[in-house]
């Protein structure tokens, strides 16, 4: 079944593509994944991050309706939180988007677990079937960010990070660690009050950080205001090397063997006996691995 499934995608089949997602996200069939090798045609996969209520997914909707306008395929992979319940996604990134049906757009929610830094299991594998598909954009919608989340940098061309005006803490934007990440940042919403503040308060941050130069926009999706040059931008942002991702692709997968070993109930004791001072940190790590 994985190669009549592979093989139908490499035809365009959206069913398999589908299927094949599932399989990917609980971790099956990993290995055949990477092993496609690099698109024909890379995609531009772009990472769209902020704090929760700050707009992504109503900014991928409008933005799925500029590059479908350029006669762009999009892929949009939404980092849902994980259902309580179900265990799946909540699904509620899809509802925002709005987008109705388009051969040329696919959209899927993911369950992002707590502790995983607001992506979803798996993504880089997931990101590489919707490339091997043969999508011109693939956006990547991350769950609220928090000022850690930034392992998303590793799979993504681009980062943009989503701010909003009127956020109450002028000193916000020296301390998210996502800033140092981001290639672009949008102050969204700019029909609320406050949003020219806000970006000359972002420059000023940057400016002060001695960092590199990050573009700074102003966008409304209520008004449209800035949406087109916020497209012109993503299109400009050069393609990842998909041939020299060795490394990367391996430190994903210690990344997610670790979390694994650390759920388990030997972890515990093992961190408890390192905590009382009865093994060294590096006795633990090994212990961890063996």
């Amino acid at each position: 079944m994985p190669e009549a499934l592979l093989e139908a995608l490499g035809r365009g089949d959206r069913r398999a593509l589908a299927r094949l997602i599932t399989l990917a996200s609980r971790g099956q069939l990993l290995d055949e994944i990477r092993r496609l090798g690099p698109p024909k045609h890379p995609a531009h996969v772009i990472a769209i991050t902020g704090g929760g209520g700050v707009g992504k997914s109503t900014l991928v909707g409008k933005l799925i309706e500029q590059l479908r306008q350029d006669n762009k395929s999009v892929a949009v992979l939404a980092c849902d939180p994980e259902s309580p319940l179900t265990g799946g996604a909540l699904l509620g990134d899809r509802f925002r988007m709005g987008a109705g049906p388009d051969d040329g757009v696919f959209i899927r929610s993911l369950a992002a677990t707590s502790g995983r830094q607001a992506v979803a299991d798996h993504l880089d594998a997931v990101v590489r079937l919707c490339e091997q598909f043969g999508f011109d954009f693939v956006l990547i919608e991350t769950v609220g960010a928090g000022q850690g989340d930034t392992a998303v940098r590793s799979l993504a061309d681009a980062v943009v990070l989503l701010l909003q005006p009127e956020t109450g803490d002028d000193l916000q934007w020296e301390k998210a660690g996502v800033l140092e990440v981001a290639d672009a940042i949008v102050i969204h919403k700019a029909d609320l009050p406050g949003a020219e503040r806000a970006a000359a308060q972002v420059r000023a941050a940057l400016e002060l950080a001695g960092g590199r130069a990050v573009p700074v926009l102003v966008a409304s999706s209520r008004t449209g205001a800035g949406l087109a040059e916020l497209v012109a931008l993503l299109q400009s942002f050069p393609k990842r090397d998909r041939t020299s991702n060795d490394i990367a692709e391996l430190q994903h997968a210690a990344q997610r063997e670790l979390a694994q070993r650390l759920a388990r109930p030997e972890a515990v004791a093992i961190a408890a006996a390192w905590r009382a001072g009865e093994i060294s940190a590096d006795a633990a790590v090994r212990r961890l691995f063996e």
